[in-house]
């Protein structure tokens, strides 16, 4: 399944600059990244799950967010893309 992370961390502190870097390094382990703090993710229902807890582990809830949303499929008829990024197609080779 496909699902879209986004986040939107504090960088008021040093501390704050450390969780964004490391919620973006977590998110580039299960996806690509689309935005400055949003992520596409081709994942089964337990990865999702690995990073849902490996970024509420690093979050700060009280000055932090973290969305996830599932996109259902078929994904032709729900997803709109304009622009000059162009996402990977999950469906094909992803190493070349």
């Amino acid at each position: 399944m496909l699902i879209l992370v986004s986040y939107d961390v504090s960088t008021e502190t040093s501390e704050g600059r450390r969780r964004l870097r490391q919620v973006a390094k977590v998110c580039l382990n299960y996806g690509q990244r689309v935005q400055k703090s949003v992520f596409e993710c081709q994942v089964d229902l337990a990865l999702t799950e690995a990073l849902k807890s490996e970024l509420l582990a690093i979050i700060n809830e009280a000055e932090d967010s973290l969305r996830i949303y599932r996109i259902v499929e078929p994904l032709k008829k729900n997803l709109m893309e304009f622009g000059k990024f162009k996402a990977i197609n999950f469906e094909s080779t992803l190493i070349v």
